[in-house]
């Protein structure tokens, strides 16, 4: 069914592969067993995981939203099949390169960056839109990929935006909800993992939230205001300890 089968990645709830599935580039996401959970109730939280991460990548497609291409969900084996993006790279290394580049003096590449901030703005927005919560909103999460017909060299993946689309991926702790606290803490996640990770470009988040607010068609003052009340819960907490 599947050829070559490498191990790509281990984390904490899956094991990524990839392979050649029906001659396309193929990765395949694998949910461990949870020992320490009966194993009746580990199979049904890990089946109706699987469902919802499968159905949000449905989902995403009909919402405008770039996702890898389904290609099986295989249950016994805990396993969804899923299109692999070869030449791929994530948001997070994107921008950690654009910041080599600007202190090595190989150019300001701020126009790239700000462009970036605002798909992800546009795409979050049109999650929250469709009552998509995504749950791990993180730049280890979002990939840039080459449009089609495009192909790109390994320089100018870093440069050149206007020939990359981004795509959403990871939607194991996904959920649709239409509450506007869901996605104030989607939000929520998504300035935390930036402040951690990127701190070099402090107006990331400002941008992205800006990209956000102009793309909206409902409701955007709800959900900012929650995504603030979330955001004074999380400062009070870190303080408190």
């Amino acid at each position: 069914m599947c050829e070559e089968l490498k191990i790509l990645k281990q984390g904490a709830e899956a094991r990524l592969f990839i392979c050649q599935y029906l001659g396309q580039p193929t990765l395949i996401k694998e949910r461990f067993k949870k020992n320490y959970r009966h194993p009746d109730l580990d199979t049904s939280i890990t089946k109706e995981r699987i469902k919802n991460e499968a159905r949000a990548i449905v989902r995403c497609k009909t919402a405008g939203v770039k996702t890898p291409t389904l290609y099986l969900v295989d249950f016994e084996r805990r396993r969804i099949y899923m299109q692999h993006f070869v030449q791929s790279v994530t948001i997070k290394d994107f921008i950690i390169n654009i910041f080599n580049k600007v202190e090595n003096g190989s150019g300001d590449n701020a126009n790239s960056l700000d462009e970036v901030a605002k798909m992800i703005g546009q795409t979050v927005r049109k999650l929250h839109e469709n009552n998509i919560i995504h749950g791990d909103l993180t730049t280890s999460n979002m990939l840039l990929v080459p449009k089609l017909s495009v192909n790109i060299d390994q320089d100018s993946k870093w440069l050149n935006v206007e020939n990359l689309e981004l795509v959403m991926i990871d939607f194991g702790l996904s959920s649709f909800d239409s509450s506007t606290e869901d996605k104030g803490v989607d939000l929520y996640v998504l300035e935390r993992a930036l402040i951690s990770t990127h701190n070099d470009y402090p107006e990331l988040f400002g941008k992205i939230l800006d990209a956000y607010k102009a793309f909206s068609k409902s409701n955007i003052k709800e959900i900012i205001s929650k995504f603030e009340e979330v955001r004074a819960r999380g400062r009070k907490r870190t303080m408190v300890g």
